[in-house]
């Protein structure tokens, strides 16, 4: 595959983008709350595991 051929591939890729390629139902603060939680979940789970320090 040429380079062009590549970047053409690319930038059409692209402009199909354009309109959101976020799903209705998914909320993007739902999201980020959860991440959130599941990462200090796993802190405070680590920390307990760490009694020693």
């Amino acid at each position: 595959m040429s380079l062009t051929g590549t970047a053409a591939h690319l930038v059409t890729l692209a402009e199909g983008a354009e309109n959101g390629g976020n799903h209705e139902s998914l909320s993007p603060e739902l999201i980020g709350g959860g991440a959130l939680f599941a990462l200090l979940l796993l802190l405070w789970i680590t920390t307990r595991f760490n009694r020693d320090r």
